[in-house]
């Protein structure tokens, strides 16, 4: 299990240096976290909005 460890280690470093290296290679990366958590935060407004929309729906009475 040692040797299996330690050459995922080399290749995680090898990577890690790649990256230092040429940083604009993690702008994909970032672009993609930012637009995901702004999905989940339109998510989470719409989900507030039907709530509040359905709240007062259910309020109204014939």
């Amino acid at each position: 299990m040692r040797p299996q460890v330690e050459a995922m280690w080399t290749v995680l470093l090898a990577r890690w240096d790649q990256l230092r290296r040429r940083p604009e290679d993690g702008y994909s990366t970032e672009a993609v976290l930012v637009t995901a958590l702004l999905v989940v935060a339109a998510i989470a407004v719409i989900a507030i909005i039907v709530g509040k929309v359905t709240e007062k729906a259910t309020g109204i009475t014939m």
